[in-house]
């Protein structure tokens, strides 16, 4: 009898033994099965660091990313990643400029408003020249709405390009990466993130509409290669980010073509590789270092052809030369001093050179002569053609410096 009682006892304990094995292994299979569903999720996610997740790793959790089984089409999901990662870039800067008022009394006043893209972590922001012309005080405001005063370091009126920097301390900022533009093409998808109508932070989306585009500005200068796109650009979008869908900048918004002041499809956007060759020279220097002649330019203008008798109708006349100066070196003569006219309040010198092109580049106004030595730098050499009188020629001239001016 006792040995079936201990027979007994055993086999229950056996029994229990292997029940409570059984739930350990069910268990850890569970446990298992999670974990390798979480890991092929995660598998899925970008990695930090590469073309497609190029941001800080502290900042992965911080992104609302839609489920990677949302009803999404894959260019929706490039339009909510690009945004996601890079919409905390792009700043809101407004400007006060002085004014005076009845007495004559200096005070500050609104002034302009656009967008800038935070180029490099230590708060410089890159965006356009005419945003923060004249302004005495920048006001830049973060994505969370914390507002920091900015000052203008550097600024290039003929890109139409500035950049501010602002002290960010402890604050952890997004910075957008520089793309190339060189190769661009028309019908490539293309998003602009800005602060239209003070909007903050909008996205819209479209192509590349065409490449190369010259365009004057209101100083009469012709900006280069704009890119031409016709993602809607508004009043308020001026210096912000023109962006790939890898979410690099490959533009700065800079103007649009509007007969009503709102967009119609056609905004332009200076090239990600001017800014690139422009922005260390503003950090640096505050201007851009380029070539210069030294001359004192006039730019001919009709009732000086009759007056003057000149032989061409268009070009540059040197009304004089800089003692020493790489023109003077090169043979360019300045005019006479007792062939003086006054043309409002300057003083122009006749019987000079007229310059009518550099390096094969015609120059029919100011506006042509800084365009053409937009690019280049002091110690360049450069060809400029002449006339004389009614005779052309040619000089080899080394270029000088602008100083910024």
């Amino acid at each position: 009898m006792d040995d079936k009682k201990d027979g007994k006892k055993h086999y229950s304990l056996l029994l229990n033994i292997l029940l409570i094995t059984l739930i350990l292994l069910v268990g850890f299979g569970i446990i298992e099965i999670n974990f390798g569903k979480r890991k092929q999720e995660a598998d899925k996610l970008p990695i930090a660091g590469s073309a497609e997740f190029s941001f800080q790793e502290n900042q992965l959790e911080e992104i609302d990313m839609p489920p990677t089984d949302a009803n999404y089409s894959r260019e929706e999901l490039e339009n909510i990643s690009v945004y996601g990662r890079l919409n905390e870039a792009v700043v809101n800067i407004t400007t006060e400029v002085m004014g005076y008022n009845w007495f004559l009394e200096p005070i500050p006043r609104a002034g302009s408003s656009g967008s800038g893209s935070i180029i490099d972590a230590r708060g410089y922001i890159l965006t356009n020249n005419h945003v923060v012309e004249n302004a005495y005080k920048v006001n830049i405001a973060l994505a969370d709405g914390e507002t920091f005063e900015g000052e203008v370091v550097g600024s290039d009126p003929e890109n139409d390009l500035a950049v501010i920097k602002f002290s960010p301390g402890t604050h952890k900022v997004v910075t957008i990466p520089f793309g190339s533009s060189s190769n661009l093409r028309v019908g490539q998808k293309v998003l602009a993130i800005g602060n239209p109508f003070a909007f903050e932070r909008t996205l819209t989306t479209g192509i590349i509409s065409g490449l190369g585009r010259p365009l004057r500005n209101d100083k009469g200068i012709v900006i280069r290669d704009l890119i031409q796109t016709d993602a809607s650009i508004n009043p308020g979008n001026s210096g912000g980010p023109l962006l790939n869908t890898r979410g690099e900048l490959i533009g700065v918004n800079t103007m649009i073509y509007t007969p009503s002041g709102g967009s119609v499809g056609i905004g332009f956007s200076v090239p990600a590789d001017t800014a690139q060759r422009v922005v260390p020279d503003l950090i640096q220097y505050g201007f851009v270092q380029r070539g210069w002649i030294d001359i004192e330019p006039v730019q001919i203008f009709p009732s000086l052809v009759r007056y003057a008798g000149l032989s061409v109708s268009q070009g540059i006349l040197v009304s004089r030369v800089k003692a020493g100066g790489n023109a003077e070196k090169a043979g360019i003569q300045g005019g006479d001093s007792d062939k003086a006219v006054r043309s409002g309040s300057n003083v122009i010198y006749l019987g000079g050179d007229i310059i009518t092109a550099i390096d094969g580049e015609n120059i029919a106004s100011l506006g042509d002569l800084y365009s053409a030595l937009e690019r280049s730098r002091p110690g360049d050499a450069v060809m400029v053609s002449l006339v004389r009188g009614r005779k052309s020629i040619e000089v080899k001239l080394i270029l000088a410096s602008r100083n910024g001016n």
